[in-house]
């Protein structure tokens, strides 16, 4: 019998080894490479049946390959066998090197054990070194590197000379289970590149569908989009603008991306747009057409990024809402204006007062009498208002006259006062000009209405106080408010008027009232008289309309009946 000391014998191993492990490295997949670790076994290292147990992620190891026997290979290919049972195999019976041999004597304890196996009886050795079919010899194979970590373990069965491998068949084995392992590392290597390249590359579809998704919809969106760069000298500026959002404001998208929204905003909306934070954010403001007009959008923003870490873009969905607006603001006009000749109606004049007046009234210099009496007394004029002021009666930060030399006639109010920019508003001496200018409230009530009213009808009356409103609004100045109370009251409201100044305008405007009005064919006059209060601040809203009323019915009782005839 030949033994493998002899050199040819040898020799013939060394070539059978090296072609085996060439097949390993030409393998295409793991499970290929797996059958082959087994093929090359039964091939080339003279053993007629070989068992691959492959580490699962569990630790548990499978039967991934079985070569030499096709009933055994169908019987156990599949199978696992636990962690603890292939460690307790590895540290049993004698240590070849690497390679483990459990010898019939031993073994016969592991015949129950879950490890998936296949054996048969036989006869003792008739000597030494003979091959027992219950004998065990296992190669452990593990990853390269100083880990040693266990990648699997290859079990052979029954070599073809009946005996045990002598140290040339260890060593030959040995080395083949070192490169099955590398070969095994490459084929799982291999297989998650191929795994990760198909996952790439299905995420790389989906991002272009995804892409491709979004660009449809950008750009065939019914209503504006825009996406605008984030941060740096350029925040704000478009980059990309969709058809929608260039037909509403008239403008190509080439030119648009010339602009950010702060070029085109309303200037009183610049705000409102400055407010708008940039994820989330929501705003209704005015935005400018290439015609110079302006039309009503609703601004709802959010944040998108290419990649995780990659720079970030304002998404700006734009909704035109320019007909909500229009309705929304002709309701408001509607409820705070006069039906019938479109002025301003009692709720918005009282709103516009309210505005203009607060509960604090102006502390009022002296008058030359309190001036003279504190000079002899010798303390200062106290003013008509003492708020803020000392025990003593004024501060210790005012003038010889008692007022603050910081120009404040009462503690400067803090941030948040509802008096921070409030202009106090005063009313003129009647008797003496001395320059002060206040808000005036021309109380008017036309003569000689109601007769007009019962003689020709309504209508007649609805169109004389059309007209007498006309006549109102062209006689005052820009800014100035007319407003009808309801009735034949009209109320006028102009700021920045001295005492004769208000005198004049009433009578201004009683001279634009006078004149005949032409109604279906027929000429009808009708008089008014003004009454002229001042808005002054500590005064409420009530207060200032009551004294400016009773002033109008003192001037109409003062004028004689056939002055204020009419008809």
């Amino acid at each position: 019998m030949e033994t493998e000391s002899e050199p040819y014998v040898r020799l013939a191993t060394l070539r059978q080894l090296h072609q085996v492990v060439t097949d390993l490295n030409t393998a295409r997949s793991l499970a290929d490479t797996l059958q082959t670790v087994a093929n090359g076994i039964v091939a080339g290292l003279g053993y007629e049946l070989a068992c691959v147990n492959l580490v699962r992620p569990d630790g548990d190891l499978v039967v991934a390959a079985f070569a030499g026997n096709s009933a055994a290979e169908a019987l156990i290919t599949g199978r696992v066998g636990s962690r603890a049972s292939w460690e307790r195999r590895l540290s049993m019976g004698e240590a070849w090197g690497e390679l483990r041999f459990i010898p019939h004597t031993e073994g016969w304890v592991l015949l129950e054990d879950d490890v998936p196996q296949w054996y048969t009886e036989g006869p003792e050795p008739r000597f030494e070194d003979e091959w027992h079919p219950q004998d065990r010899l296992y190669a452990p194979m593990y990853a390269s590197g100083g880990g040693r970590e266990l990648l699997g373990v290859i079990s052979v069965d029954k070599p073809r000379n009946g005996r045990r491998p002598g140290p040339w068949g260890q060593e030959a084995l040995q080395m083949y289970a070192s490169q099955s392992a590398i070969a095994i590392s490459n084929a799982r290597l291999r297989a998650n590149m191929q795994r990760a390249l198909v996952r790439l590359e299905r995420e790389q579809q989906a991002l272009r569908a995804s892409e491709e998704s979004f660009r449809q919809a950008f750009e065939y969106a019914p209503s504006g989009m825009a996406i605008a760069e984030m941060g740096g000298d350029q925040h704000g500026r478009l980059l990309r603008t969709n058809d929608a959002l260039c037909r509403l404001l008239g403008r190509p998208a080439s030119a648009m991306r010339r602009y950010s929204f702060a070029d085109l905003v309303h200037h009183d909306d610049i705000g409102t747009l400055l407010r708008t934070s940039a994820e989330g954010g929501r705003a209704e403001l005015r935005l400018g057409r290439r015609d110079g007009t302006y039309v009503w959008v609703s601004l709802r923003n959010s944040v998108v990024a290419d990649t995780a870490d990659g720079p970030r873009f304002l998404l700006t969905h734009v909704e035109d809402i320019e007909e909500r607006k229009r309705h929304e603001l002709h309701l408001a006009h509607r409820a705070s204006h006069d039906s019938l000749t479109g002025l301003p109606n009692s709720a918005e004049l009282r709103a516009r007062l309210s505005a203009r007046i607060c509960e604090r009234p102006q502390a009022s210099r002296p008058n030359a009498v309190e001036t003279l009496d504190a000079a002899f007394s010798g303390r200062p004029a106290q003013p008509a208002y003492g708020n803020g002021y000392g025990r003593n009666g004024y501060d210790a930060g005012a003038d010889e006259h008692g007022f603050r030399r910081d120009g404040f006639d009462f503690d400067p109010p803090g941030p948040g006062s509802p008096y921070e920019s409030h202009v106090h508003a005063v009313a003129p001496d009647s008797e003496h000009d001395d320059g002060t200018k206040g808000l005036a409230v021309l109380f008017c009530d036309l003569d000689g209405f109601k007769s007009i009213n019962d003689r020709f009808g309504h209508n007649t009356g609805d169109a004389v106080l059309i007209e007498v409103a006309r006549r109102l609004t062209t006689g005052v100045r820009d800014g100035d408010t007319v407003a009808r109370l309801g009735g034949d009251e009209f109320v006028v409201l102009a700021d920045g008027l001295g005492a004769a100044d208000a005198a004049d305008l009433a009578v201004r405007l009683r001279n634009a009232i006078i004149p005949p009005i032409r109604v279906d064919g027929r000429a009808v006059r009708v008089g008014a008289s003004f009454g002229i209060g001042w808005a002054v601040c500590g005064m409420s809203v009530e207060e200032v309309l009551q004294s400016a009323d009773q002033r109008m019915y003192i001037e109409k009782r003062s004028r004689s009946k056939m002055h204020r005839r009419a008809g």
